[in-house]
């Protein structure tokens, strides 16, 4: 037993690329590099997946190597900037669109604001083009914050760009073995590795449970709701909206739920009620469903990664939300390492 515990006892090199990484996730948070991160992530394990298939390992030369891989790094990026765009460009098509959505949520809302409560019909403004008065008038109020949240939004897309680019570029280091590095550097490479596993677990879960919902609201919307005379507009950008937006955890389907209840009221409040039951009995336990499925991958307990998101989303918000489920999956696959759970 003490020739196991020694066999454990942790290097100085590891305790310091531990001390390292802890730094590195609690400074991503801090400056808000989460998308930077993920996007580098996903392109570096997009390689490290399609380069065992395509047996790049086995090539002679290293040259060799690195010319396939970074072939396959610019491949992968263009795809998922193709994906982006025809996301975008679905988004804004000619008649199923966003807009379209939103406009016609607006319509719904004021078709029912009789019957609000008086304290709130109040505050509402009685036609659209008060509605579009008021819309100005908080512009010009608020038009530093609006500045700041296009900047950001600019920002944000800048960073998941250059996160892209050094996925490619760190992928690159895959035709290198880790024996041929220092030790500090071969701890950290061997954290990052981990955190690369944890992080493939849990997106790719979260993939499912997205696709999962999407699946759940289209046979909501497209066949149960047709079989009783139902017949709901923009059933295909709900649909498309509840992926999209089941990508990010629990929050995503707050969004997406919402739309469909709002839209079901377009045919009757009998209607928008059965859609509320229906999203509280699939939906809403979201939070379940999803520290379940990632934790089948991770060999979590819900409770776990549920705990780890209320604490992350009062400390982070929504982006400790988002990076709760990775950072724990990479924690505790340290600690299992070690043999301390």
């Amino acid at each position: 037993m003490a020739l196991d515990l020694e066999s454990q006892k942790a290097t100085g090199c590891e305790i310091a690329a531990w001390i390292l990484a802890a730094a590195a996730m609690m400074i991503v948070l801090k400056l808000h590099l989460l998308p930077a991160l993920f996007a580098g992530l996903l392109v570096y394990e997009l390689v490290h997946i399609l380069s065992r298939p395509l047996k790049i390992g086995k090539l002679r030369g290293r040259r060799a190597k690195i010319v396939v891989v970074a072939l396959l790094a610019t491949l992968i990026i263009a795809l998922l900037s193709l994906m982006v765009w025809g996301g975008i460009a679905f988004f804004h098509g000619e008649s199923d669109n966003v807009p379209a959505l939103m406009q016609k949520m607006a319509e719904i809302v004021d078709e029912y604001r009789e019957s609000l409560p008086s304290w709130l019909k109040g505050d509402l403004p009685g036609d659209p083009e008060g509605v579009r008065e008021g819309f100005v008038q908080w512009l010009k109020v608020h038009a530093k914050e609006v500045q700041v949240i296009g900047r950001e939004a600019g920002m944000i897309a800048i960073h998941v760009l250059i996160g892209m680019v050094l996925g490619a570029l760190i992928s690159l280091r895959e035709v290198d073995s880790v024996d041929d590095y220092h030790p500090l550097a071969r701890a950290l490479v061997e954290r990052a590795a981990k955190f690369g596993q944890a992080f493939r677990a849990v997106v790719f879960a979260q993939m499912r449970i997205a696709a999962l919902n999407a699946l759940f609201a289209a046979i909501y919307l497209g066949i149960v709701l047709p079989l009783f005379g139902v017949h709901l507009p923009l059933i295909k950008v709900l649909v498309a909206l509840t992926f999209i937006t089941g990508l990010v955890p629990v929050v995503g389907n707050v969004i997406s739920n919402t739309a469909i209840v709002i839209v079901s009221l377009s045919n009757s409040l009998s209607v928008a009620g059965a859609s509320l039951v229906f999203l509280v009995v699939i939906h809403k336990l979201e939070y379940f469903l999803n520290a379940r499925i990632i934790g089948s991958q991770i060999r979590a307990h819900a409770w776990e990664l549920l705990i780890a998101m209320i604490l992350m989303e009062a400390a982070f918000g929504l982006a400790g939300v988002i990076a709760a489920p990775i950072y724990y999956a990479y924690i505790k696959s340290e600690l299992t390492e070690r043999g301390l759970v």
